[in-house]
């Protein structure tokens, strides 16, 4: 029997490690896509899915970088939730490709909506340009939950690459390829003034789910795959127990 207590060990063992895998990847607000170019327009998702069993996400706030402010900057608006923007004086003036800033969005605030036990909701913003001397974007991001609790996606990546405890949505930048089309035509003809614009565009198509659909079938895989183990080990040691010789 002290055979198959171990396997049995072994299985709850590889179960647990692979959900454990599999659902920090879920788990956190992100920005998707994670990458951006350099001096170029983005449109980005922030994923919110809500991990907890007994609440609703209610609010969330994701506050834009200060010290490399985004001269431009819409909203898509996303049914069932109201949306506000902040906008706010800069602590020093930046200067851009467009000119001096002084103010530019600093904060947007999606709530009124609920994302509900084992959902998740994306909003999508437009924005840019992105700065060209630094290599990432930082969006701390704060989520309510119908029950009060408040938790704060605002620890920046380690410098060791490991994911930190509540890691912020960061967006990294990357060389410019050529192919910037993306956003060129709303932002083809910037005014001179680098006064941020704010503008709520019209929800005329649906968001696509499609990394999303790809993440969560990653973690069921391997999920998947530790449930296999698991099974495996069982009939391992059953084997073993069938040709266990008679004392």
């Amino acid at each position: 029997m002290s055979i198959l207590r171990r396997a049995i060990a072994v299985t709850a063992g590889a179960t647990a490690l692979a959900f454990g895998l599999a659902l920090p990847a879920l788990a956190h607000v992100t920005i998707n896509p994670g990458t951006a170019e350099k001096g170029g327009f983005a449109k980005v998702a922030f994923r919110v899915p809500n991990e907890r069993d007994d609440a609703s996400t209610t609010k969330i706030e994701v506050s834009l970088p200060v010290d490399h402010p985004l001269p431009f900057v819409s909203v898509r608006p996303v049914p069932g939730w109201d949306v506000k923007v902040t906008e706010s004086k800069l602590p020093a003036p930046v200067q851009s490709k467009y000119g001096e800033i002084t103010e530019a969005v600093t904060k947007i605030t999606w709530s009124g909506g609920k994302v509900e036990p084992g959902q998740f909701q994306e909003f999508e913003v437009s924005m840019g340009a992105m700065p060209d001397n630094v290599d990432q974007l930082v969006f701390p991001a704060t989520q309510t939950y119908s029950s009060g609790e408040v938790v704060k996606w605002a620890d920046e990546p380690k410098a060791d690459g490991a994911e930190a405890e509540h890691p912020a949505p960061t967006l990294k930048l990357i060389a410019p390829t050529g192919d910037d089309t993306h956003g060129a035509a709303a932002m083809a003809s910037p005014t001179a003034s680098a006064a941020p614009s704010v503008v709520a565009v019209q929800n005329n198509a649906q968001t696509e789910p499609i990394s999303a659909a790809t993440s969560d079938g990653t973690a069921r895989l391997i999920a998947g795959i530790g449930v296999a183990i698991g099974i495996i080990g069982v009939g391992v040691a059953i084997v073993a127990l069938r040709r266990r010789p008679t004392a």
